[in-house]
């Protein structure tokens, strides 16, 4: 086992899921007096901004300028690591909620957390009860103007972009909200999947121009999902500024 793998074992691991139990039980505890959408934000970001600097994370973003922070989207990305969720929950200028399996709802810490914070969940038990959570969630964002994201892959994937699904495409056609593509680079060197060896390292948040879906209608989600999947690519490859700089911190 070499140093770097004891250390992560020994004190990066404990330390981001001691910070991670703290701050989902400080925001599941406020929430029961106050439901201020502002301070949960604040500690949303202020924990991702946490965890991705005790793992030695320096993050770079582009596009953040191509979103209207008073807008709301489907935000849809690529899936390689768990660090995803912190970079996406610190930087990306829209304050957002997970669409999450519902079974999460169960785990200890998570399930509290997605629960009290209003995130969405998708009952995967069948198709007719998947098609049933994903109208109610696409109602939901419609009327509470909310932003919601999806990994359209269904899963971490080893680095090349996998066959998206139409989730993203049927949510954002549905709610009339429009496709947000976002690239995520470097988070699977950082903690590649299935294993637990933090590497402290760049990683990027790329993000791309939102696609309408105005007059579309669900007979051409899988168009629209082969459009954001070839939006997704293309920001994955597209070359960083040459002005662009890293950060440790949250943009707060």
């Amino acid at each position: 086992m070499s140093a770097g793998h004891l250390r992560s074992l020994l004190f990066t691991i404990p330390l981001a899921m001691g910070t991670t139990a703290v701050m989902i039980t400080i925001a599941v505890v406020s929430s029961l007096f106050s439901r201020s959408k502002r301070w949960q934000e604040y500690l949303y970001r202020k924990w991702a901004a946490m965890v991705l600097g005790i793992v030695g994370a320096r993050v770079r973003v582009t596009g953040a300028e191509r979103l209207d922070p008073g807008g709301n989207y489907v935000v849809a990305s690529n899936h390689l690591s768990l660090m995803d969720t912190p970079l996406l929950l610190g930087w990306l200028p829209v304050p957002f909620k997970f669409l999450a399996k519902r079974e999460l709802l169960k785990v200890p810490f998570i399930g509290w957390y997605l629960n009290r914070a209003g995130h969405l969940t998708v009952d995967r038990g069948s198709i007719r009860s998947s098609l049933t959570s994903m109208n109610e969630s696409a109602r939901i964002i419609r009327e509470r103007r909310l932003s919601v994201l999806i990994f359209p892959e269904g899963t971490r994937g080893p680095g090349e972009l996998q066959p998206f699904k139409d989730g993203a495409a049927y949510l954002a056609i549905q709610s009339g909200v429009p496709l947000a593509p976002v690239a995520i680079r470097g988070t699977e060197r950082v903690l590649s999947a299935k294993s637990s060896h933090f590497r402290p390292g760049d990683v990027e948040l790329v993000i791309g121009d939102p696609i309408p879906v105005e007059g579309l209608t669900l007979k051409e989600r899988g168009a629209l999902t082969a459009q954001l999947e070839q939006s997704v690519r293309e920001l994955l490859h597209s070359p960083a500024p040459a002005t662009a700089e890293y950060a440790r911190s949250s943009p707060e």
